[in-house]
């Protein structure tokens, strides 16, 4: 973290860190290539990104192995003069195109969301996830075993014992050639023409990713969340209408803990649009709506999660009801604070952060498309007023963070009293802390978005995704 910096009070100065793939001018995105899930592991050494196509790619911290020291050394080292520097790992198709032909339904290959689990042995594992099948992976380091030394030199191999072809050997009664009978004898350590491997060295390492699970056929629905307990065994998955509880072990079996279908589906008002489990205590989950709703659950108090322990909403102002107060309202993305004390939404328009402990009415709101309001007309034509934008928060919880559309994300100051808010743009030379781009919505290029974006759950640094590129952040 740099020093001081991290602190409440003082605005942070973000500096562009790192892209990969970035695109060349003119250069057109193939639709497979554009990344669709970002996520970076609790230890923050890796990131994984997901995309259209299906593929899974792995990036991994490398300037903190340079150091030869601790972790905690290295991050006491001033980082203004070395920032976080990641680099390319492995990658792996994790879904395919598939066929329902019992619905009739092309299923797409395209990743909705990543999860890590916990490492073991060396190994890194995670869960990826389509519209309908999770896959659990399991991705480790191969060595490529090499003999490096034999028993004997490959030119000496056959010696001045072996036998004279002008005297071929005599048959015994058993097949057996009777060596013996022709000056010839076994030497001390066996036939000198038998290779033998003395020492065999692993050189060369590969990265292997298997596939450990498949976990499908639970969701009629399209899945748009998954995500890990606290207890490092179950997930859950949750889909429009229906959460699930999977066991990582137990791939043909789930539990259904949430179900807000109703018996009759003309009676359907809200769909879940995100769930998240609770960071620290395994028995508490929330899902958000398409109404802008937000649930927490206890699994200790029924099997069936009918009922809710809390709900978050904020009560709709009066007189400002219009054709698309629903469509903003609902809710794309919902984020747990690192010690589950806050809840952090994105809606269309806003950012809103609530205290677990109140559910009155959000203990912060933040605006991001109050400019686009006079044009949600055009944004309903084009669709674009149905983009989910995800959202983060740092490790300590004093910042959050949104994207938005010209490639551009916002970073906003969470402590009490804080006015801190910093506008930039994915690009090798990000726009400085300008307000939003232009209160005229003409600014607003809506072809590019900054749909996904995650938060190093240690430091302020920040991945998010334009298209197919991928760009590092830092502060």
């Amino acid at each position: 973290m740099n020093g001081a910096a991290s602190s409440a009070g003082s605005p942070l100065e973000w500096r562009f860190s790192q892209v990969f793939g970035e695109r060349t001018a003119g250069e057109e995105v193939q639709e497979v290539d554009i990344i669709s899930a970002i996520e970076f592991d609790k230890s923050g050494d890796h990131l994984a990104t997901g995309d259209r196509g299906g593929r899974v790619v792995l990036f991994e911290r490398t300037d903190t192995k340079d150091h030869g020291g601790s972790r905690r050394d290295a991050e006491q080292m001033d980082y203004a003069a070395k920032h976080p520097e990641f680099r390319y790992k492995t990658e792996f198709q994790s879904h395919e195109p598939e066929f329902d032909y019992l619905k009739s339904l092309e299923i797409e290959e395209k990743i909705n969301k990543i999860r890590w689990c916990q490492p073991a042995n060396g190994a890194l594992f995670l869960l990826s996830t389509n519209d309908k099948t999770i896959k659990y992976w399991k991705v480790q380091e191969k060595k490529i075993k090499k003999i490096s030394e034999m028993n004997i030199d490959p030119s000496k191999a056959l010696g001045d014992n072996r036998p004279s072809p002008s005297s071929p050997p005599q048959l015994l009664a058993n097949g057996v050639h009777d060596y013996l009978s022709k000056d010839f004898s076994f030497p001390p350590g066996g036939i000198p023409s038998l290779r033998l491997p003395m020492v065999v060295t692993s050189q060369e390492t590969s990265l292997v990713a298997r596939c450990r699970r498949v976990y499908a056929h639970a969701h009629d629905y399209h899945i748009n969340s998954i995500s890990n307990s606290s207890d490092g065994e179950t997930f859950i998955s949750a889909d429009d209408l229906r959460v699930n509880l999977w066991n990582l072990e137990i791939s043909n079996q789930s539990f259904n803990i949430v179900d807000v279908k109703p018996t009759n589906m003309e009676d359907l008002t809200e769909v879940i649009t995100s769930a998240e489990f609770h960071p620290i205590h395994c028995n508490m989950l929330a899902y958000s709506s398409s109404k802008g709703s937000i649930r927490l659950i206890d699994m200790r108090q029924s099997a069936l999660c009918d009922s809710h322990t809390k709900l978050f909403e904020e009560p709709e102002a009066p007189g400002s009801r219009s054709f698309f107060t629903e469509i903003i309202a609902s809710i794309s993305d919902i984020k747990f604070s690192r010690d589950g004390r806050y809840i952090l939404s994105r809606d269309y328009m806003t950012l809103k952060l609530w205290d677990i402990n109140m559910d009155s009415g959000p203990v912060a709101s933040y605006q991001v498309h109050e400019h686009l309001r006079p044009k949600l007309c055009d944004l309903y034509e084009n669709d674009s007023i149905f983009d989910k934008f995800e959202c983060c928060l740092s490790g300590d919880g004093l910042r959050v963070a949104t994207g938005s559309y010209s490639n551009l994300f916002r970073v906003f100051g969470a402590s009490k009293g804080s006015t801190e808010a910093a506008t930039l743009e994915a690009s090798k030379t990000p726009r400085g802390s300008e307000s939003p781009g232009a209160e005229n919505g003409n600014a607003n290029d809506f072809t590019n978005k900054l749909l996904h974006m995650a938060w190093h759950p240690t430091e302020n640094s920040i991945a998010c995704a334009a298209a197919n590129s991928l760009y590092m952040y830092y502060a």
